[in-house]
């Protein structure tokens, strides 16, 4: 299997697109918020989009090169694109919409994502699931040796949602094509990619597995995209080989690892604890506030105390007999105060 390799430009109305990246048997998502440049990045591979300056290849095979003035048209190009709407033809079959991709696999395709019996229905009389299946089969059935993927869950409802990213999941594992997914939500690439690059104002800001974005944010978003709280304040040498942190709201903080000036502290929801008083732990950091905001989240509860969210189960909130209003202790380890710096 030959590696896609892309370097582009791409000039927009508001900033300017710029990535560097190879990718080989593995989905790599994209995440960020809208207008962040993924999906030109993806229309740009697609060769729906010129670069004014880029390289794209997969192997030897050279799709793109401005320098060389290499340009092949989006046909030419191995690439199976699924659009964020899925983009089907509401005039068209199932079967139609299928064949479109390429007719010599469409029956193995309608029986492979389950929709033989839909095959021929029309677009608006299936569900949103459906829709997406097709989608893929459409793509899939120009036998691609690249798949894109443009917000493939977003047109979904949460039930269905869940159900279809495990099928999608199980699906990129099975077909092991280089695969550029793009979302600007964190689960689903977590979810999804095997490895997720962070995108911000049409710049790659951290590239990395789930574990290390969460771990070890290299940037103030790339934390806050990851779930985790944010704490900005001045930082300096502490007792005890800490360092201690000055926080913006008149708190004070340690953290285990070494910074000094205008730094973030990066603490995970789930490695912070409540209690009605100020524990005698090994925890060195204790907050107190009042609580302003209880969310279930299944068995779990996020509880909003000051700048500080923890994320505790639903067993101890009910325990503490937690509420709007309470105040309690909110305490984490130096261990678990993570350091960024801040501009400024």
């Amino acid at each position: 299997m030959d590696r896609l390799s892309l370097d582009l430009a791409v000039p927009l109305r508001t900033l300017r697109v710029e990535l560097a990246l190879e990718l080989g048997r593995e989905t790599v998502a994209l995440v960020g918020p809208s207008g962040a440049g993924k999906t030109t990045v993806l229309r740009a591979i697609a060769g729906l989009v010129r670069p004014e300056r880029g390289r794209i290849a997969l192997g030897d095979s050279v799709w793109l090169d401005t320098r060389r003035r290499v340009d092949r048209p989006a046909e030419a190009r191995s690439v199976g694109y699924v659009f964020q709407d899925y983009a089907l033809f509401p005039h068209m079959s199932v079967r139609r919409n299928v064949a479109f991709g390429g007719a010599d696999r469409v029956e193995e395709l309608l029986d492979r994502f389950r929709i033989a019996e839909l095959a021929e229905a029309k677009p608006a009389d299936i569900s949103g699931g459906e829709r997406q299946r097709v989608a893929l089969a459409r793509a899939l059935a120009r036998d691609p040796e690249v798949l894109l993927l443009d917000e493939p869950l977003s047109a979904l409802d949460a039930h269905t949602r869940n159900a279809v990213r495990a099928e999608l999941q199980e699906l990129l594992r099975e077909l092991g094509l280089p695969t550029l997914l793009v979302t600007h939500d964190f689960e689903d690439a977590a979810a999804l990619g095997d490895r997720i690059g962070v995108m911000l104002d049409g710049r790659l800001l951290q590239l990395g597995t789930a574990t290390e974005l969460v771990r070890e944010p290299a940037d103030p978003f790339v934390a806050s995209l990851t779930g985790s709280v944010l704490l900005p304040g001045i930082a300096r040498p502490g007792a005890d080989g800490l360092t201690e942190v000055e926080l913006d709201d008149g708190g004070r903080v340690y953290s285990a690892e070494r910074g000094a000036g205008r730094v973030g502290v990066v603490v995970h929801p789930w490695e912070i604890t409540l209690a009605r008083s100020a524990p005698s732990d090994s925890a060195r950091n204790h907050l107190s506030g009042p609580i302003t905001s209880l969310v279930p989240d299944g068995d779990r509860v996020r509880v909003r105390v000051g700048l500080l969210t923890a994320e505790i189960t639903a067993a101890a909130a009910k325990e503490l007999e937690l509420a709007p209003g309470m105040t309690v202790v909110a305490s984490f380890k130096a261990t678990g105060a993570r350091l960024v710096p801040l501009a400024g």
